[in-house]
C-alpha cells in the first residue's frame, strides 16, 4: 500500500576544485532531487541541515524553502535544485531533514540521510 506522505530524497555531490581562491577551504555542490512517491501533494516548507567538517566542526543551517522556494511537489512528481557548502576540510558529511505539509493540512518530515562531502581521489 501507497504512504500518504513518501516522500524520497536523492542527493547527488561535486567538489568545486576552481571555485575558492583560499586554499585553505573547500567548495561542493550538491544536487537534490526530492520525489513525492505519495497518494498527495506536499509542501516543502522548512529545511535543516547539520554539516559536519573532517575536524568534528559542526554547523546547523535552517530556514524556510529551498533555494528561496516552498513549493508543492505532486503526487508521481519531483523537485530538484542545487546548492552548495563550503567546508575547512576536504571531507565532512551533511544530514537533516524536510519540514512538510500534506494537501489535507498535516505536517510531517522528511530525513536526509548522511552524505559525505569529499575531494576526489583524497580517499582509497
Amino acid at each position: 500500500m501507497k504512504q500518504v506522505n513518501k516522500i524520497n530524497v536523492n542527493v547527488e555531490t561535486q567538489y568545486l576544485k576552481n571555485q575558492l581562491p583560499d586554499d585553505d577551504k573547500f567548495a561542493f555542490a550538491y544536487k537534490i532531487t526530492i520525489h513525492n512517491a505519495g497518494l498527495q501533494s506536499a509542501q516543502l516548507l522548512n529545511r535543516y541541515w547539520l554539516i559536519t567538517d573532517g575536524n568534528g566542526k559542526k554547523t546547523e543551517v535552517q530556514g524556510a524553502g529551498v533555494v528561496g522556494e516552498q513549493p508543492h511537489i505532486l503526487p508521481g512528481q519531483a523537485f530538484q535544485y542545487t546548492s552548495g557548502a563550503i567546508l575547512d576540510t576536504p571531507v565532512g558529511t551533511m544530514e537533516g531533514f524536510y519540514e512538510m505539509r500534506l494537501e489535507n493540512g498535516e505536517p510531517f518530515q522528511t530525513a536526509i540521510d548522511m552524505f559525505s562531502l569529499a575531494v576526489p581521489h583524497l580517499v582509497n
